[in-house]
């Protein structure tokens, strides 16, 4: 029913990366908290879809390793953690407001590198808090209250899981895009005279282009924008000047009804699926200890409020059902008390940020927030301008300005390739780690959890 986290993702994985089925395809009742009896991952049936790397030889496991032994010797206490769980408490609550402060002060926000900084951060923190919850239960320190703290994380976590599956889905999705977009400039930057063959050619994968664009745009609840631009386009003919027969327009009308239906069978999620609705689900009841709440409260309100964080930053980006509500931030919980935790101030300056980049003019009606998308939708509509001036046949200053679209159209697309893939690597990573870790949950309960 889930994935298996022990398979390597290689060059020799039978289901490559540009795969698109879904990372998870059954529902999560092995992942509830209510499951009778704890369930070892060797006994799960494999699937398709395993995990991406063996804990052996995950990079954060000599990490775990080394915090936990540095406390090894310390004493129990049966009421919180002792004074050595406290001090990895606060150091691990130090290194979320060290990798937020990161995340806020970085560049090119919401561009690829930034999205793969920031679930890197969310997978450091996974590990660091695991090996938290690992100390805590050798030592028998916490009680029930720890055993009902962490399980509510881990709930929280699984719901993340169908995010992960949008969010691949419009990687995917994005990727098309660049495909299409290739197509066009390469056609332009032949070393060869530019003739209305190559034009005819360009502006059809422009066309294509523009449609998948509609159809994205409509699906996450926006329209207008470039996308509306690129579609004045589609219709005509492929002759300067002229309208599109009817025939023609009929098979771009056909054409464009037969992709959103075929886009609409390819998400992973339901097709009643909400990215907003999920990010309140994710979000609910997510608020900060109270004061006698010691022990692992703190590290399961920080690990909470950055699974939102991540979650609500990959929804934002790329393309995904019902994307444009879940960008209003109705979705947040509620903000953290700046004073009582280091991690809070840039946790809630990026959250402002996020919502700031959802409600500019030039980026409210795109189909994703990622940065390489905005790249991808202005250099289309400029090569598509220019296409539309020039002269057939082209020659001088014309032939200079398309070749020099086409080139800057080809430059996003080759970014975009070379960022994209080991985005989607990162993002099943983070479903395959987020599986393991209730895995773990579920095999190894409080000591004295029913204290």
């Amino acid at each position: 029913f889930i994935a298996n986290p022990k398979q390597n993702v290689s060059a020799d994985d039978p289901h490559p990366i540009s795969d698109s089925r879904p990372l998870l395809r059954a529902p999560l009742r092995l992942l509830r908290r209510e499951t009778p009896t704890p369930v070892s991952p060797a006994a799960m049936p494999a699937t398709d879809y395993q995990g991406s790397s063996s804990s052996s030889h995950s990079p954060f496991a000599s990490f775990g390793r080394s915090l936990l032994s540095r406390s090894r010797d310390s004493p129990a206490s049966p009421a919180m953690l002792p004074s050595g769980g406290e001090a990895e408490v606060e150091a691990f609550q130090r290194h979320v407001a060290v990798s937020l402060a990161e995340l806020r002060d970085g560049e090119d926000f919401l561009s690829v590198a930034w999205i793969r900084r920031l679930l890197e951060a969310f997978l450091l923190c996974q590990e660091e808090f695991r090996a938290v919850v690992a100390e805590a239960r050798r030592r028998g320190g916490g009680g029930a209250l720890a055993e009902r703290l962490v399980g509510e994380y881990h709930e929280r976590a699984v719901k993340a899981l169908d995010v992960c599956n949008a969010a691949r889905d419009g990687v995917d999705q994005v990727r098309r895009w660049g495909r299409l977009a290739g197509i066009a400039a390469s056609v332009l930057l032949a070393p060869v005279e530019i003739h209305e063959g190559q034009l005819r050619r360009a502006r059809k994968a422009l066309s294509d282009l523009s449609i998948l664009l509609v159809d994205d745009a409509a699906a996450a609840g926006g329209g207008g924008g470039v996308a509306s631009f690129l579609a004045s386009h589609r219709n005509r003919s492929f002759g300067r000047g002229s309208r599109a027969s009817p025939s023609r327009a009929s098979s771009a009308s056909s054409s464009s009804s037969s992709s959103s239906h075929f886009r609409s069978l390819s998400w992973s999620v339901s097709r009643t699926w909400s990215a907003s609705r999920q990010l309140q689900a994710i979000g609910a009841g997510l608020a900060a200890p109270r004061a006698h709440e010691a022990g692992l409260a703190a590290p399961v309100y920080a690990m909470g409020c950055l699974l939102h964080l991540a979650s609500w930053a990959l929804v934002a980006a790329v393309p995904c059902p019902d994307r444009a509500a879940a960008l209003q931030a109705h979705h947040l919980p509620a903000a953290p008390p700046r004073g009582a935790f280091a991690w809070a101030p840039p946790l809630l300056t990026l959250q402002d940020r996020l919502t700031e980049e959802g409600k500019r003019k030039d980026r409210r009606n795109s189909c994703g927030l990622l940065k390489e998308i905005h790249a991808l939708e202005k250099c289309a509509q400029r090569l598509a301008e220019a296409i539309d001036a020039a002269p057939i046949p082209l020659a001088g200053e014309r032939e200079a300005a398309v070749r020099e679209a086409a080139a800057e159209l080809a430059a996003v697309c080759s970014a975009m390739k070379d960022g994209l893939e080991p985005l989607e690597r990162q993002v099943r990573e983070v479903f395959h780690r987020i599986v393991r870790s209730r895995m773990e949950g579920l095999d190894s309960p409080m000591p004295n959890a029913a204290d």
